[in-house]
């Protein structure tokens, strides 16, 4: 201020604003009851998305000297793109999806090769389409992790696209990036597969009806099956795209990035490990905003597995029905990651089922 009697009296103000953030939990996994098959079902309350912004206190003390003191410019958080709420406020979808050629089916649907583009990136899979003349709930497909070198399109998950499809689905089954003839791409957390996924669902949504692959597709029903490390992107998915009404978690990797990173060799992806501080992966890990999910959801997992826990299936089932959601949950004694004989039947029984009571 001036003093018109021409004495100067300086002062200068410092407000420091200081944040205080909560500590990170991991939430620990919780065993479940001892029997096999258990089936609980809630009706969804109205839930809040969780927010991560610390109460503010502001603090106000003076500042002695005189010279002015300059901010410091802020660092770039190089996690940011990867965090759920900037994953949510992003826009999807663009392009086409387009028909890449013909594969043999064995069954009552058509199976082609499809093809669209994500981030730049060339991308392809298979589609089975039902025999009739629909319109068909729709299903997509993500395989888990195989070595990219023996990998083909119609893998191990075929069989399960093939149900089905035989019982009136059409089913969408992407190789996920770097699964050939795709292309591959930044995937740290399988952050690309996810972004890649919600651009194949966007153009479900715009295609359906139209002539095409899609025109018999019913994209008022769309559900998502994701094994092993696909049922981490499904899990990531739900959190961002609240539409989705179906989900099926095939032995699953966990929904906090911190036991995925502390537990596999690489990243439960075949991806190099990220080495971000806790506070960014609480941003990044689904498990802090399971609250916002809407959808049916089907968690099944073999008692013999030895590439995933199953505690950490039977910690996802308690966690989800602690807060009210629509889940059942089964184990399937002695079985493999990837389900075997009378195992592998009685999963493809329960997967038809479910889908065919929350897809329609």
């Amino acid at each position: 201020m001036r003093n018109q009697q021409n004495n100067y009296r300086i002062y200068l103000v410092v407000i420091t604003i200081v944040f205080l953030f909560g500590c990170t939990v991991s939430p620990e996994p919780v065993e479940l009851p001892t029997p096999e098959i258990i089936r609980i079902e809630y009706t969804p309350t109205s839930t809040l998305t969780p927010t991560l912004t610390p109460t503010l206190t502001p603090i106000i003390s003076p500042l002695r000297t005189i010279a002015p003191t300059l901010s410091p410019t802020a660092t770039p958080d190089p996690y940011e793109d990867y965090y759920i709420e900037n994953l949510q406020a992003r826009t999807y979808g663009g392009g086409v999806l387009e028909e890449a050629g013909d594969l043999n089916s064995n069954g009552g649907f058509t199976r082609k090769v499809f093809k669209y583009r994500s981030q730049g990136l060339e991308l392809f899979g298979f589609i089975n389409i039902p025999e009739g003349n629909g319109p068909f709930p729709v299903v997509i497909m993500l395989h888990g992790y195989v070595d990219p070198a023996s990998y083909s399109t119609l893998d191990y998950s075929t069989r399960y696209a093939d149900a089905l499809a035989n019982n009136g689905f059409m089913v969408l089954h992407p190789n996920l990036r770097g699964y050939a003839p795709s292309m591959d791409g930044k995937n740290a957390l399988g952050i690309g597969d996810t972004i890649d996924t919600l651009n194949l669902i966007s153009l479900i949504r715009q295609q359906s009806g139209s002539p095409g692959l899609l025109e018999r597709a019913d994209n008022s029903w769309i559900g998502l099956w994701g094994h092993s490390m696909g049922g981490g992107i499904v899990l990531r998915i739900l959190v961002i795209d609240p539409e989705i009404d179906a989900a099926l978690l095939y032995a699953s990797i966990h929904a906090n990035e911190e036991f995925n990173l502390a537990y596999f060799d690489l990243d439960g992806r075949g991806e190099e490990k990220i080495t971000a501080p806790a506070a960014s992966l609480r941003k990044i890990s689904p498990i802090f905003y399971l609250d916002v999910i809407d959808a049916s959801i089907s968690i099944h997992h073999g008692t013999a597995d030895s590439v995933v826990p199953i505690a950490w299936s039977q910690f996802l089932c308690t966690y989800l029905i602690e807060r009210n959601a629509v889940v059942d949950c089964t184990n399937y004694p002695d079985q493999p990651h990837t389900f075997r004989n009378s195992g592998d039947v009685h999963f493809i029984d329960n997967m038809i089922q479910f889908f065919s009571s929350t897809l329609n």
